[in-house]
């Protein structure tokens, strides 16, 4: 059977993805096929977006944190049986962390993805022509399929970019015109999963624009691949382990990778529940996973829940195994300063003081050392801590650099702000 895979890219960050992605997945959702994203890099909040335009939940891909073979194994288990498989990049197409390494250029190379290359032509047009040439040719073996223009301000406007596209030797298959309101956030700060509610009908307005200006059908032309029947994809079945699982969601915890959840699944029964509104943690709780999120915007429920803090502080001085990341660590604290001024007492697990004071962005990949073991994850927060307790592991960026960021180890917790990814590990030996 055949079916269309291909990565969504652009010259730069700049460039729509995110936008056009949206309006890709809902508009052939509306037309009944099943879709499968994927997210090249670490991003939470892309595939967030995802799931609102086509209702699948989408899943990441990097080249960082992740294997190649492993790579491999989440694409084809995951699009296994869709009709359509899309990719959204990451930055610019050879944007990655060291040059082209964990770029969507690398990313296409490894799966042999074909490329969809997007190009703001807000202030352009034929001098676009040597851009797309650039793009053919700098790298042969992921040179785009197909070229679509973002911005376009006339249909006299896309003739001059057709004709560069054309000169350069890349398929045009349409473009997309200026349009009001149908940008995503950027991230930063502000960005809260809570308010997501707002952009339920973008993916639409975009799908219609698509749809009258872009070659659908040409494009899944150009992707389509005989798929191979595998026998050896692996099905979700649940655990039959009486091992319960709580994981964290609601409005403040929400940052978590598809892979991570699957292998915890494996483990024993995901059982969810809300730190804002529940009373005590799940009953009979082996495991706690606290993922990060945007609890800066919800001190006042976080803290006024005392059961649940408290229900919290007694699993973990017990001896509970915890997982917390980032919000989760901070969550941990003894208290949280917010972005008020005001302080907020929280589990007091944890003898440091977060504070949102003096907002500095700590971003980028991480290579953890710990126990004799290394593990891989990323940072991205604002906040930091302050008090005396020692690190339990050493952090170092992509150059080898060491950073400060702190591993947390009190009893059977584990604690910190990089968002680790254990897909290719046994989670229970971190705790061992």
């Amino acid at each position: 059977m055949a079916h269309s895979h291909f990565l969504i890219s652009a010259t730069s960050s700049d460039g729509g993805k995110t936008t056009f992605t949206l309006g890709l997945l809902r508009l052939l959702k509306r037309r009944g096929m099943r879709v499968q994203p994927f997210k090249c890099g670490p991003d939470y909040i892309d595939p967030k977006y995802h799931a609102l335009a086509c209702g699948e939940v989408s899943v990441n891909l990097d080249g960082y944190m992740m294997s190649p073979e492993h790579i491999r194994d989440l694409y084809e288990r995951y699009s296994h049986g869709a009709d359509v498989s899309i990719t959204e990049g990451v930055m610019g197409f050879f944007d990655g962390y060291d040059r082209m390494a964990g770029s969507s250029a690398a990313l296409s190379e490894l799966m042999g993805l074909p490329v969809l290359l997007l190009v703001n032509a807000g202030s352009t047009a034929y001098s676009v022509a040597p851009i797309l040439y650039g793009f053919k040719h700098f790298r042969p073996a992921v040179a785009p399929v197909g070229v679509v223009f973002n911005r376009v301000a006339s249909p006299s406007h896309y003739e001059y970019l057709r004709a560069a596209a054309e000169d350069a030797g890349i398929v045009s298959l349409g473009y997309l015109p200026k349009m009001e309101n149908v940008s995503v956030p950027s991230r930063h700060l502000g960005l809260s999963t809570e308010n997501m509610a707002q952009y339920r009908e973008l993916p639409d307005r975009v799908a219609d624009a698509i749809e009258q200006y872009v070659q659908v059908d040409k494009l899944l032309e150009l992707t389509e691949r005989v798929s191979t029947p595998r026998l050896n994809v692996k099905t979700d079945e649940p655990s039959s382990s009486s091992t319960i699982i709580a994981v964290a969601e609601d409005e403040a915890f929400n940052f978590t990778y598809r892979e991570n959840l699957r292998r915890l699944s494996e483990w024993g029964q995901i059982v969810r529940y809300s730190p804002i509104r529940d009373k005590h943690l799940p009953e009979g709780c082996d495991f706690l996973y606290l993922p990060g999120g945007y609890p800066e915007f919800f001190l006042h429920e976080l803290s006024a829940n005392e059961s649940m803090r408290r229900s919290v502080r007694d699993y973990i001085e017990s001896g509970g195994r915890t997982l917390a990341e980032c919000g989760g660590m901070m969550y941990l604290c003894s208290e949280i300063n917010g972005m008020d001024g005001l302080s907020y007492p929280m589990c007091g697990v944890l003898e440091e003081r977060c504070t949102m004071e003096g907002m500095r962005l700590h971003l980028g990949y991480r290579r953890l050392l710990y126990g004799g073991r290394e593990l891989r994850g990323h940072e991205f927060h604002y906040s930091t801590t302050e008090g005396t307790t020692p690190s339990a592991g050493e952090q170092y960026d992509v150059r080898g650099r060491r950073v400060d960021t702190p591993l947390y180890r009190y009893k059977n917790l584990l604690a910190g702000y990089t968002h680790l990814y254990w897909g290719e590990e046994d989670l229970r030996s971190w705790f061992d």
